[in-house]
């Protein structure tokens, strides 16, 4: 299982991850509403601006302050990693 830093210590399983969007538009706004309403929201953003909004295979949602863009550069950098890891076993 790896883990994705979202910010102030957070941790996100990735292989749970479906989507990381920016929480500007009005789906996205209703998609987090729903979630308040079902109970399924995590607000991981510690009082800040909500920046990435990441939703999970379980429909839950995550709020972050990260932008969506770091999230993303640190799944991909993650992806690197293993795979540098399994080359230099081989």
């Amino acid at each position: 299982m790896r883990l994705i830093n979202i910010g102030f210590g957070n941790m996100v399983s990735a292989n749970r991850l479906i989507a990381i969007v920016s929480p500007e538009s009005a789906p996205i706004k209703r998609v987090i509403q729903d979630a308040k309403d079902r109970g399924a929201l995590i607000d991981a953003t510690y009082g800040r601006r909500t920046r990435a909004v990441m939703i999970t295979d379980s429909d839950h949602v995550i709020l972050s302050a990260v932008q969506p863009e770091t999230v993303a550069n640190r799944f991909n950098d993650r992806d690197d990693c293993v795979e540098e890891e399994v080359d230099a076993d081989e």
